[in-house]
Order: structure tokens, then sequence, then C-alpha cells
């Protein structure tokens, strides 16, 4: 690990920490800054902060969400502010086509726009109670991975085989036909031109501060807060020609 690498860090940890010393109310206020106005926008969580706590503890999910989330958005509106044309695109279509996009663009649409559109979708897919889908989905994994139990081993490894920081990802084509991607920083599979069904954050700003170093933990855990019906409604919309991000 770098000098540069430690120091962030220790001051991630460090933030992390102050802001766990501070009352929740006062907290909570700091974590929602008014964002900079523009066409594209921070959803809100579907669910409170602690419906993860299965896997992932309340603060983290403020901080990531209210904090990270927050930045992505906030820097590629900054960026849509002195290109217009960023903002007349679909978050989606931006990604699609980034390698047609000015070159002194593509930097901040890859790592703010990416970033945007991999937490959409996580915070789309997480808020259940685990378990196993079922229905198309279920017969989908078994046919492209041979099983469930193979699915999760294959996803946690990829995971957990990210250097540094990266999301893996299943990535699910218009025949409904699913398959293993693991990008580093923000990238996502859109950039490839591969919609996403559902993905994990393997980012340490994701776990550290319940799990530190544990990622392996994390990543197995991660599974109890899987809403399965909402990864089906959007295995659906893959094959309808509907889903974006």
């Amino acid at each position: 690990m770098s000098v540069m690498q430690r120091r962030g860090l220790l001051g991630l940890v460090a933030g992390g920490a102050i802001l766990a010393s501070l009352p929740h109310r006062v907290w909570a206020q700091a974590a929602a800054p008014a964002a900079p106005t523009g066409p594209f926008t921070l959803p809100d969580l579907p669910y409170a902060p602690a419906a993860n706590e299965a896997a992932i503890d309340a603060r983290t999910m403020e901080i990531h969400h209210g904090f990270h989330h927050r930045a992505y958005v906030n820097n590629l509106n900054t960026a849509a502010a002195a290109n217009p044309q960023l903002g007349q695109m679909q978050l989606d279509e931006l990604l699609m086509r980034i390698g047609q996009l000015p070159e002194a663009v593509r930097t901040v649409v890859r790592n703010s726009g990416g970033g945007h559109a991999n937490h959409s979708m996580f915070w789309q897919i997480m808020g259940g109670a685990g378990g196993e889908p079922s229905g198309e989905l279920a017969a989908a994994i078994t046919r492209d991975f041979e099983s469930f139990a193979t699915f999760k081993t294959r996803f946690e490894a990829a995971g957990n085989g990210v250097f540094g920081s990266g999301w893996v990802f299943v990535t699910v084509a218009n025949d409904g036909k699913l398959a293993l991607v693991a990008k580093p920083n923000q990238d996502t599979p859109l950039m490839d031109g591969s919609r996403v069904l559902m993905g994990n954050d393997v980012w340490e700003h994701a776990y550290y501060l319940r799990y530190q170093n544990r990622r392996p933990e994390y990543t197995r855990n991660w599974w109890n807060v899987v809403d399965w019906a909402k990864v089906s409604e959007r295995y659906a919309a893959a094959k309808a020609g509907t889903l974006r991000i």
C-alpha cells in the first residue's frame, strides 16, 4: 500500500470515528448538505439506514449514501454545468458513450458517473432478507452458474479478488443470459455496453467500520440483505429492454 493510500485510509477511519462520536441528530444534519442543482440527483435510500444491519451497520449506510454517493452526484453536476451536453443524456447513455465524450470530461464521467450509476443500483437491491431467488431468475442462475451455491461462491471470489477498490457485478443480456464481471474503482459494465443485474461494492468505505480488513466476511454476510424480489424485477426489466442503471 502506498503512502497516499495509507493516509487516505487513516483519514477514512479517523473521519468515521469522529462521526461515530457525534450525537445521531447532529451527525445526520452534517451528512445531508444541500446538493448543487443539476440534471443528476441523489436518490433517497428506499429503506431506513438500519435496514441492512444483518450485513452493514446503519452508520456505514449513512456515510456511504450521504457523503460518498452525494459527492459523485455533486461532481457530475459540476461537470455538467461546464459541459451542458452531459446533462442532455440519461446516465446509462452517458456511460455507454464514454468513449465519444470530450477527453477533458471522460475521467469525471468515469469516476463520478460510474459511481452514481453503481450506487443507485446498489441501494435498489438491498433492504431484503436474503434467502434465495425464485422463478425465472432462479432458473437463469442455475442455467448459467450450475447452481445457486456455485453462483454465490464465484460471486464472492470475484469480489474478494478485486485488488484495491472496485465492484463485482452480474451482467444480464437481452435474452436473460447472466455473467460475472469484476471492475476496478467506479467502472461499470455499462461502459462496455452491458446491462447490470446486480452488484456488490467492495470499496473499503462500504464495509470498513464494521469489518476493517475482513472483506470476505463482508461479502459473505452481504447475501443476508439482498432483496431478491427487486433483483427479479431488474431481471424482468432487462429482458423487456427497459432496465437502465
